[in-house]
């Protein structure tokens, strides 16, 4: 366990977020280099974040009203100012003005209960990490951007004392599997709407929620890999380790803002439903990629000195399909191989291993995709703004799709609001680094279905049962309402 010599938290965050200064273990908080600081005395109103926003915090102390912030969100998150429900925030917590305005907005941190967490001997702490931070994390040390450093993150969170580190790779291929089944059952049986949405990302969730609860029904009903990844560490983990689960602190490593308001969502606290306890809710905590570097930072771990360390073999392991899930594209191009395999009985062909019409950086992709037995009008969407036109062809019928993947975030998760923060300048040029490098990672591995994952096959083996079974349908499904 690293030394509990920490410094404070205002302490930290004087030395980091609001310095930008160079700290003792390497660690780099761009902060002067964002989107814009707004120049101060224009007395314009900042963005009414609320108090009760789980995603991001307003430091008034530290704000110019420059109202910089409003116009952002209006014309580029195109959010502020919608008309939403009652009772409701025009927010989808994407964070992207955390990267816009990096003096004053911040994402809510959950990195100091972290560390209360790890230094409670009481306390089992349980780190899954998302794909995209991998290669993101490394900008925050001043490596070259798109570095897979996905050893050291292990390394580091095991000297900093955290007692499993699992990869959220492994419930991306279990998402594939939930979600490929849903797709098939919705073609042949017809008793759901299409287009089929996807629904790993929170901020398009709430978005659909907010402006167009009509889709609800198209949306697929598969959690996100962070909320499987969560249901199961409570329940499949623990029973293999022989962990009590009241004593798990879960926490979630991700590149999204988002993903603090969907682990306080209805029906993801499935594993306290299975143990009986109310207050067990299956993500306890979600960390950005920055705060992982703040939570190491205080912690005293030199990241750059840390040791390479493989994943836990259970839940540690995931195929190439479920590391491109942070690219915008991944999640289709995933769910789509192990699709043709589940409907043909083999594998993709060679060329169905890189579907270049889905990859790249426009923001609205179509392609026809042919699974032989028939084929599939899909179509793959970026950037949240981009939304808006894209459902209103779908709704008057100029477009046909059967299958639609959404990201909020430019560039999919890789371009998440908790993602280090750069030069608007040269974000999309890093932005295209990480995607590579999930990319390499993908050609580089053996595994490259999710349906093929030695670990995903005997999770339902020995627990889950079959892809939209009973169980499954109990711990990684969800109504959309």
């Amino acid at each position: 366990m690293a030394t509990k010599n920490r410094s404070t938290r205002r302490e930290f965050l004087k030395t980091t977020t609001l310095k930008a200064a160079t700290v003792g273990t390497g660690l780099l908080v761009a902060c002067e280099h964002g989107y814009g600081q707004g120049r101060s005395g224009q007395g314009r109103s900042p963005l009414p974040i609320a108090p009760n926003n789980p995603s991001i915090q307003h430091h008034r102390n530290r704000c110019r009203s420059c109202g910089r912030c409003r116009v952002f969100c209006q014309n580029t998150t195109t959010m502020f100012g919608q008309h939403v429900p009652p009772g409701e925030e025009a927010c989808i917590h994407c964070g992207q003005c955390t990267h816009y305005c990096t003096r004053a907005i911040s994402e809510k941190y959950h990195y100091p209960a972290v560390a209360e967490a790890i230094a409670d001997p009481e306390k089992i702490v349980v780190a899954s990490t998302s794909p995209a931070i991998r290669v993101a994390l490394g900008e925050m040390y001043r490596l070259a951007p798109g570095t897979n450093v996905e050893g050291k993150i292990v390394g580091a969170l095991n000297k900093l004392g955290v007692d499993h580190v699992l990869d959220t790779t492994f419930s991306a291929d279990l998402t594939v599997m939930e979600e490929a089944s849903e797709l098939i059952q919705r073609l042949e049986t017809d008793k759901s709407p299409l287009p089929m949405f996807t629904s790993c990302c929170p901020g398009w969730m709430r978005f659909v929620k907010l402006l167009y609860p009509i889709l609800l029904p198209n949306l697929s009903t598969t959690k996100s890999p962070v909320m499987m990844q969560g249901v199961l560490v409570k329940t499949y983990f623990a029973q293999k380790q022989g962990i009590n689960p009241a004593r798990i602190i879960h926490v979630a490593l991700t590149p999204c803002t988002a993903k603090k308001a969907e682990i306080l969502l209805p029906g993801m606290d499935a594993a306290g439903t299975v143990h009986n306890q109310s207050a067990l809710r299956d993500v306890d905590f979600a960390l950005t990629c920055r705060e992982l570097a703040y939570l190491l930072n205080e912690g005293r771990v030199d990241f750059l000195q840390a040791q390479n360390v493989p994943y836990s073999s259970l839940m540690g392991v995931g195929s190439g399909a479920g590391m491109i899930f942070g690219n915008t594209g991944g999640v289709m191009e995933a769910t789509l191989r192990t699709t043709y395999k589940l409907v043909n009985g083999t594998h993709p062909p060679a060329d169905f291993l890189a579907l270049r019409p889905i990859r790249g950086w426009d923001s609205v992709r179509q392609a026809s995709v042919d699974l032989v037995k028939r084929k599939l009008n899909v179509a793959v969407v970026h950037g949240i703004s981009n939304v808006r036109p894209f459902i209103e062809a779908i709704r008057t019928g100029t477009l046909k799709c059967d299958f639609v993947e959404v990201m909020a975030c430019s560039g999919g998760c890789i371009g998440g609001g908790g993602q280090p923060i750069t030069a608007a300048t040269d974000a999309a040029r890093l932005k295209q680094l990480r995607i590579s490098a999930l990319y390499q990672h993908d050609t580089g591995q053996k595994v490259r279905l999710s349906c093929d994952n030695p670990e995903i096959k005997t999770i339902y083996d020995e627990f889950l049962g079959k892809p939209l079974g009973e169980k499954s349908e109990k711990l990684l499904h969800v109504k959309r309402t």
